[in-house]
């Protein structure tokens, strides 16, 4: 596509996006004098219109039934995660039973890996990225200190090569086969936080089965950003947060998936639950755990039905639209974005350059784009953050920018390009 940076290419591609109806469904901040061109989908997603109408209606039944609301509410909470399971499924390329939302992310991270991650004889090591959002960081290293292990020498992580930013997939799968028998789980982010880079999680998943380890991915920076097919990978298990670009509310409920191959495997060790006991005999109160098949054997507590309801307002919009139509247009939205931070950092190379550090090739990011200015990084972002562009800082000087196909519109990248050019004159 040949593209422009003007206000008229910009009204143009607008005029024919097929999805620029739901930009109307969400809210945007009005906490700034300038309108808003908000960039952080990837740290926390607008609000639907609809969150309030899901919630009120749960605090409406809980006003009216009490705990009746359990069984005669409009949704009844006891069910209530089961409202989630089909979309979520569609939404991570999953069969419904292989999905359950639950609790949040690092909790769901915690109790898969006390399943996934049994290290025995000279299996013990977890292979991940060395520069993985340090939640996950944190979560393996506890893991390989609850088994007695050492993470200096049975957490490996994986840095990019010198002089490059992000991880050559080649070397993850070398890496995989160098560990070999002594590898016991891979786990990486599905989407780096940092880079925005996807990482090749089907070679990944089938380099890591075919030495004998476990393999799982952290999506939260992957679901709803990209298509995702994690049954058909042969993925054991993942983990995904609701509020980046899934738009499900501050620290917003978290997805689980178990692949179907484990779904009958009551054997496996875990951390149990009662709501996560065979639903056809819970309330019988009995001692000795007894799973539900597949995912839904992980829960530990019955639903927190507000969160949830924030969850189901955007599982509805996805449902809607599909993933593939969304990655078709983010792979246009952020291609005019690159288009136009090439085009200003060629022109003012002698003040200011940005280095885009996500790869460039579609097929190797989502929606986020992570810039490396070049001089006076953070004056250019306080600049533009004053226009009200709400983008996001990463030291020592990157700015995250994440143009999200549902609500981000072409115009919208047009004016970070012109406050960019602006904040660059200006300094």
């Amino acid at each position: 596509m040949k593209y422009e940076f003007t206000p008229e290419f910009a009204t143009q591609m607008d005029a024919a996006d097929p999805l620029k109806s739901y930009r109307d469904r969400f809210h945007f901040p009005t906490f700034t004098s300038n309108p808003v061109r908000y960039f952080t989908g990837n740290s926390l997603g607008l609000q639907p219109k609809t969150t309030r109408e899901k919630v009120n209606l749960e605090l409406d039944d809980w006003a009216k039934w009490g705990v009746e609301g359990h069984f005669l509410g409009t949704n009844p909470w006891y069910k209530y995660h089961e409202f989630l399971t089909d979309a979520s499924a569609r939404v991570v390329g999953a069969l419904p039973k292989e999905v359950v939302v639950t609790h949040s992310l690092t909790t769901n991270l915690h109790l898969l890996m006390v399943s996934f991650y049994q290290p025995k004889g000279t299996r013990t090591k977890i292979l991940c990225e060395a520069k993985a959002f340090p939640s996950d960081l944190y979560a393996l290293e506890s893991q390989v200190r609850f088994h007695g292990l050492d993470p200096e020498t049975d957490l490996v992580g994986m840095s990019p090569r010198e002089g490059e930013h992000t991880l050559r997939d080649e070397d993850i799968l070398a890496k995989i086969l160098e560990l070999g028998d002594s590898l016991a789980l891979v786990m990486f982010g599905g989407v780096n936080y940092y880079t925005g880079q996807l990482l090749d999680m089907e070679a990944i998943t089938k380099a890591g089965k075919g030495v004998g380890a476990m393999v799982g991915f952290d999506l939260a920076h992957a679901a709803g950003n990209i298509p995702v097919k994690l049954h058909d990978w042969g993925v054991d298990f993942a983990a995904w947060c609701s509020y980046k670009y899934l738009n499900s509310s501050p620290g917003g409920v978290s997805g689980m998936f178990v692949h179907e191959k484990h779904a009958k495997n009551a054997s496996l060790p875990r951390f149990a639950g009662w709501w996560g006991y065979d639903k056809g005999t819970r309330f019988q109160m009995e001692p000795g755990f007894v799973p539900m098949e597949g995912a839904e054997g992980w829960q530990l507590s019955n639903a927190p039905v507000l969160g949830m309801a924030a969850h189901w307002a955007s599982l509805e919009i996805f449902d809607e639209v599909g993933m593939d139509k969304l990655k078709a247009k983010s792979e246009v939205l952020t291609g005019y974005l690159e288009f136009i931070l090439d085009g200003l950092s060629e022109k003012y190379a002698d003040k200011c350059r940005f280095e885009i550090i996500t790869p460039k090739e579609p097929k190797r990011r989502g929606a986020q784009l992570s810039i490396l200015v070049h001089g006076k990084g953070k004056q250019i972002f306080d600049a533009i953050s004053e226009k009200g562009v709400v983008a996001d800082w990463r030291e020592p000087n990157v700015i995250r920018v994440a143009p999200v196909p549902l609500y981000n519109s072409f115009e919208d990248v047009y004016f970070l390009g012109r406050y960019l050019e602006e904040a660059i004159l200006e300094q």
